[in-house]
């Protein structure tokens, strides 16, 4: 073996640039938010935490896209995924609203991110086995967005978010749990993205961007909480009779998987 075909059989060290930038813009708009939240500025934190969710929805389709999928991409993604989805929430949250709430309140936060550790922990070990239909549990990014949009609207109507801690806390637990639930909730990953749709679609996508950009903070609320909603609900309706292993613990069970 020549030392060129010797050279050419190793494989190349490093990481691929492209992806894990966005994975990076993504944990940095993640720890923007924390620092957003300590300063006051909720409404900025919010809308970072947002922005991390585009981004970490950009990283893995333009791995796949480019062929860049890699293990370390795989790992640097979740990592990031705690920091945007799991500790920036539940800071925010805190600092709005359950800060002046005692042990309540960090116990409330401190649900919120245990719960998304072990959401991305439990994804991470069924990559490749799970329904690719359903997210068992709710998304943690979505978790996150609902956080992120009853801030962003308490500050859009100038709520002070110390009033409301018991209700928060409330919606921050609840919110955690449900990422460790074994509710199903559609992941819209059959929806064929390539495939041609009629003009009135792209007129009415046209439509739902002019009602985002006049009112982002009700409409990103209403659908978040709508979302995050319907994990019961479609859990319910495909079971034949609604056991414990349908919410949480083993889902082994042979009707929940019918």
């Amino acid at each position: 073996m020549t030392d060129k075909q010797a050279s050419d059989s190793t494989p190349t060290r490093g990481i691929y640039l492209l992806p894990n930038l966005l994975t990076t813009a993504g944990l940095f708009s993640g720890f923007y938010a924390v620092v957003s939240s300590m300063n006051g500025h909720f409404a900025s934190a919010a809308v970072a935490i947002f922005i991390a969710m585009i981004f970490d929805g950009l990283d893995g389709r333009v791995a796949r896209m480019t062929n860049t999928q890699s293990e370390f991409g795989a790992e640097y993604d979740s990592m990031a995924d705690m920091v945007s989805f799991g500790i920036a929430p539940g800071l925010v949250a805190y600092n709005w609203a359950l800060s002046g709430m005692g042990k309540f309140g960090w116990l409330a936060a401190f649900i919120f991110v245990a719960c998304a550790a072990l959401r991305l922990a439990r994804f991470n070990t069924q990559v490749g086995v799970a329904d690719k239909r359903y997210f068992q549990g709710l998304a943690s990014p979505a978790a996150a967005g609902v956080i992120a949009s009853v801030v962003w609207a308490g500050t859009e109507y100038q709520l002070q978010g110390q009033d409301y801690g018991i209700i928060m806390g409330a919606i921050t637990i609840i919110t955690g749990l449900l990422m460790v639930s074994n509710f199903r909730y559609n992941s819209f990953k059959e929806v064929d993205w390539k495939g041609k749709v009629p003009f009135v679609v792209v007129l009415l996508i046209v439509l739902i961007f002019v009602v985002v950009a006049s009112s982002p903070a009700e409409l990103l609320l209403m659908i978040f909480v709508l979302y995050a909603a319907s994990g019961p609900v479609t859990t319910i309706r495909s079971v034949k009779k609604l056991k414990l292993e349908h919410v949480v613990g083993d889902d082994h069970d042979e009707d929940f998987k019918n």
